[in-house]
């Protein structure tokens, strides 16, 4: 059987739902070999989680996956086997974090301007939350507040009808800039690798740019063997890290158990002429 690796997982630390130890016990159960948690923005989860790897007999990765921005999108980028205690990435964290939250109490605001939450903050419930779980705050934690009192029924219909551009709760977030966000990363000693690009509703010649971006910023990876991807966005991801030289990494974007389409865990199988990422990490 072909050694199962993921490079790319959530925890309760951000918008997971799973406790670091919880991810790795589920990871055991999967056969992961190779498991990197790359939460939103934090690294808060990952000394639980090499020690519970240690105890499975996982190779564990340091990872955490950095908000950016780039054209006036927000771009996510993962930093693996980095120093967690780097002052560059963490001056980089202590920035990003501070946008999210005021970010979060924007839209408590003005979904209770709206009113359209019935006279709860929910922006104030998040981020109260956060504070007492040691929990990066995100949209996904609003979303899923506003479908516990009842004025959504998924989180999806809690962004469309909340949360999206056009929608009372939509506030847009001043994020660092694409190659910050690298360079936080190079600086931590990791590998930074592009995530999940075909999701960035860019047209090919932006997302082409947006790789030579990368690539010149010092990126060196692509998320190229992902969960859920259509043969049309698995070639084309193929074709940009060909082109711009990047290696290909393997990931689900695991949040939560029960989603089919981002089961833990990826064979470590990639197109012909993309070299894989996992070679160029080094064991944490």
């Amino acid at each position: 059987m072909d050694m199962l690796v993921d490079l790319h997982t959530h925890s309760l630390h951000s918008d997971g739902v799973l406790s670091p130890e919880a991810l790795v016990a589920l990871a055991a159960t999967r056969r992961v070999a190779v498991l990197a948690l790359t939460d939103h923005d934090t690294t808060d989860g990952c000394a639980a989680a090499a020690a519970a790897c240690r105890a499975q007999g996982i190779r564990f990765v340091t990872g955490v996956e950095l908000t950016c921005a780039h054209l006036d999108r927000e771009i996510h980028v993962v930093g693996l086997a980095i120093d967690a205690a780097h002052p560059a990435l963490t001056a980089y964290l202590s920035r990003v974090v501070a946008v999210r939250r005021e970010r979060i109490a924007a839209i408590g605001a003005r979904l209770a301007a709206a009113r359209l939450t019935g006279g709860t903050d929910v922006g104030a419930e998040v981020l109260a939350s956060a504070e007492a779980s040691r929990t990066v705050p995100t949209r996904t934690h609003v979303a899923r507040r506003l479908v516990a009192l009842g004025l959504a029924r998924t989180l999806q219909e809690a962004f469309d009808r909340f949360l999206g551009r056009g929608r009372a709760g939509h506030v847009r977030a001043e994020w660092p800039a694409l190659p910050e966000a690298v360079a936080a990363i190079v600086q931590a000693g990791g590998i930074a690798v592009l995530a999940h690009a075909h999701r960035y509703r860019f047209s090919n010649g932006q997302l082409d740019a947006l790789c030579a971006t990368f690539r010149a910023a010092g990126g060196e990876g692509l998320e190229v063997g992902l969960a859920g991807l259509s043969p049309n966005d698995y070639t084309r991801l193929a074709r940009l890290a060909r082109r711009h030289g990047l290696a290909g990494s393997v990931a689900s974007d695991f949040h939560e158990p029960g989603l089919p389409w981002r089961p833990l865990g990826r064979f470590d199988k990639l197109p012909d002429q993309v070299a894989p990422l996992l070679a160029r990490l080094r064991p944490c």
